[in-house]
């Protein structure tokens, strides 16, 4: 028996399902949060340096391109807790059957983007 195998894939067809999706994004703000961290202990330590470059620091942050750049980097500590956690309960087989797992990947979803709402509307 002869199967027969596409020759060419299309990648736009392929539709990935959420929990795949939310895998994927777990890994991206894993390296988000990777990349932020040099940047995010220069500005720590500009601003526990000195007062001018406290102030500095202050009027960089008001920069409304650096606020949603940090919204992103809270997003991501967010996002990464909130799938790692979910991660953890797949690893010792809670939630496995599908209905399940389609709701935690939601849940992840609307649980992480609505702390960052909330968490960046307190802060900003």
């Amino acid at each position: 028996m002869q199967k027969t195998r596409p020759k060419h894939l299309d990648l736009a067809k392929i539709r990935l399902p959420l929990p795949g999706i939310i895998s994927i994004l777990h890994r991206v703000s894993g390296a988000l949060m990777f990349l932020a961290i040099p940047f995010m202990l220069y500005a720590l330590e500009g601003s526990l340096s000195s007062a001018e470059r406290f102030d500095a620091f202050r009027s960089c942050i008001s920069h409304p391109l650096m606020k949603i750049a940090l919204l992103g980097i809270l997003w991501a500590y967010l996002h990464h807790v909130c799938a790692g956690t979910r991660f953890l309960f797949l690893d010792i087989h809670k939630g496995l059957d599908l209905p399940t797992a389609r709701l935690t990947a939601k849940l992840v979803l609307v649980v992480s983007l609505a702390l960052t709402v909330v968490i960046g509307v307190l802060v900003w």
